[in-house]
Order: structure tokens, then C-alpha cells, then sequence
């Protein structure tokens, strides 16, 4: 079987090329091509359509570092959301769970799943300046792709064993925008009575996450809400180093950091973890 393989910036390359060895060294045939994307890199990197070119050659799979955002540029197109835009790999997946011989601070034996909805949302990179220090910004949410990913977290608390699936959001100020994220996850769990429906507020939960975060199994939400719980959820288990990610479409799927830093500081120094490009 093919893969393609997008280092990303930072220690990617390393954590990468660490991957395609421990893979070529059980025996398990995966070809791997690799492909050089980076939005910070633009002499080095090829183009946003040639890559995804690569990956749908290579079987619609490709493994991946992060790739840094150039923040500084209003006007260049952010390579992740494009990326995923692209393949529509509309269900963003983290895992969240404590390994043994990684030291955490408090909490023990957590295991959850943080799904974010990563096509539309706050990153639909719809935003413009009205009028000289104005800026307008928009969240798209559309019934389609609300009620595609709620049946993906129901679905996927099915066939995984879970139990319990919690709505974040922000309903009770977007009365529109959540409410309908909202209304369709009630809607939606009405198909699925043996998994166990709950919803909260985005603020509660960030708390509860910090105090109580044993009482979560999947948890389903918006775009922005996902990436930010995604990455208090690797801080209580030890890192984003530890944290296993992946985007998935329905013909495509990119394995990837659940919380996803370039961390081009620790390049050459052999001191990131890789647990989650194995796991």
C-alpha cells in the first residue's frame, strides 16, 4: 500500500522520517512518497493542488507533520484549511489519554475523543476589512455539515464502544449559529438511545476539563471550539507529543497531530516525543 508523506515545518521532518523507519522496520508494506507542503517555506514547498494530487494518487492516505500558518500574511491562504477544505476532511479526531510512563500532572486514566467539525465554522477564511479599522469576520455553519458531523460522532461512539457524547457549545449567545449546532446534535441522538446524550456551554466545559475532565467519552463541536479543547486536552495528558490526530473525509484521511505545533525551536535537538504519529 502507498502513502504519502507531508513532513510539515519544525520537527516534522525528524518525526516523520522516525515513523517511516519504525514502520519499515516491522515489516509492514507500506510505500511511503513524500511530499514537501509548507506555507512558511514557499521556495521549498509545491503547490497546495499538486499535493493533494499526491495524497489521492497514494491511495487518498497521507501521514503529516504540522504545518506553521504565516500569520503575518492577510493574504496568503492558510494551507491546513485548504487542505482539508480540499479533501474535505470535514471530521477533525484527537485522542485524549494518559500513557503509561507519561508523567501528567493530576489527573490519571483519562480517554476521551475530541471531534471538531474543521470545514466551516470560524476557519472559513471569510473575513475583510469593511472600512479602515473594521474587520469583519464570519462563521459559516450550514445544516449539511452540522448534522454530517454529528452522525459521525454518533457513528463513531457505536463502533468504538463509547457510551456518552457531549455537545460544546456556545448556544445560549449564538442563538442561531450553535443553536442550530445544537438542535441537530438533540436531533441527532434521538437515532442512536443506547449512547447517552449531554451538551455544554464551551466555557463550562474548558472548566470541567480542568476539574472533572474523567466524566467525558466523545466530544463533538464547532470548528474553533475543537481546536481549543484539543489542546487543553493534551496539556492534561502530557503534550501535544502524546496526543494522536487525524482528519478524515469520506474518501480521504490524514493522520496527523491532535494538537498540532511545528515546534521549529526544538529542530536537531532530539527531544520530541513521537507517540502520536504511532498510535
Amino acid at each position: 500500500m502507498k502513502v504519502a508523506v507531508i513532513p510539515g515545518d519544525g520537527v516534522g521532518l525528524e518525526i516523520t522520517h522516525a515513523v517511516q523507519h519504525i514502520v519499515k522496520s516491522t515489516g509492514i508494506p507500506l510505500e511511503f512518497e513524500e511530499v514537501f507542503l509548507s506555507e512558511i517555506q514557499r521556495s521549498r514547498s509545491v503547490s497546495l493542488e499538486d499535493a493533494i494530487k499526491i495524497i489521492k494518487k497514494n491511495n487518498n492516505v497521507a501521514l503529516k507533520g504540522a504545518i506553521k500558518e504565516a500569520t503575518s500574511d492577510v493574504d496568503r491562504k492558510d494551507i491546513n484549511r485548504a487542505l482539508k477544505k480540499g479533501l474535505d476532511l470535514f471530521a477533525g479526531v484527537s485522542n485524549i489519554r494518559t500513557l503509561s510512563g507519561i508523567k501528567t500532572r493530576h489527573h490519571k486514566n483519562l480517554d476521551f475523543v475530541v471531534i471538531r467539525e474543521q470545514t466551516e465554522g470560524e476557519y472559513s477564511s471569510l473575513e475583510h476589512e469593511l472600512v479602515p479599522g473594521v474587520v469583519e469576520c464570519l462563521k459559516i455553519s450550514t445544516e449539511e455539515k452540522l448534522r454530517r458531523i454529528a452522525k459521525f460522532a454518533f457513528d463513531y461512539a457505536t463502533k468504538f464502544g463509547r457510551h456518552k457524547v457531549t455537545a460544546i457549545h456556545k448556544a445560549n449567545i449564538m442563538k442561531l449559529g450553535d443553536g442550530l449546532f445544537l438542535r441537530i446534535c438533540e436531533e441527532t441522538s434521538k437515532l442512536y438511545p443506547k449512547i447517552k446524550f449531554e451538551s455544554m456551554i464551551i466555557d463550562n466545559c474548558c472548566m470541567q476539563l480542568v476539574s472533572r475532565p474523567e466524566q467525558f467519552d466523545v466530544m463533538v463541536m464547532p470548528n474553533l471550539y475543537g481546536n481549543i479543547v484539543s489542546n487543553l486536552g493534551a496539556g492534561l495528558v502530557g503534550g501535544a507529543g502524546v496526543v494522536a490526530g487525524r482528519s478524515i473525509g469520506m474518501d480521504a484521511v490524514i493522520f496527523e497531530p491532535g494538537a498540532r505545533h511545528a515546534y521549529e525551536q526544538a529542530f536537531g535537538k532530539s527531544v520530541i516525543l513521537m507517540i502520536f504519529l504511532i498510535f
